[in-house]
């Protein structure tokens, strides 16, 4: 599966996350080369996930959910 970025705002600034998806909807969110930590998407309420070995707070990691959401939704409508 293809690497891909995205850009969240968190404190008004906009900061970018490289993310690689990996098996059973989940993630790992990288900055640069270094992994941050690893985010699983719940399929069926997707509101919920579950971060592994992250040290984000949680309003910025259900933005970087929803950005993750946003991208996967938009490639299958392409």
């Amino acid at each position: 599966m293809e690497q891909f970025r995205i850009e969240v705002a968190y404190n008004g600034q906009g900061k970018f996350y490289n993310i690689k998806p990996l098996d059973n909807s989940r993630y790992q969110i990288y900055i640069e080369e270094e992994v941050i930590g690893t985010i699983q998407l719940d399929e069926k309420d997707h509101a919920r996930c579950e971060a592994l070995g992250c040290e984000l707070d949680m309003p910025l990691l259900n933005s970087i959910r929803d950005q993750i959401q946003f991208y996967e939704n938009w490639k299958h409508s392409h």
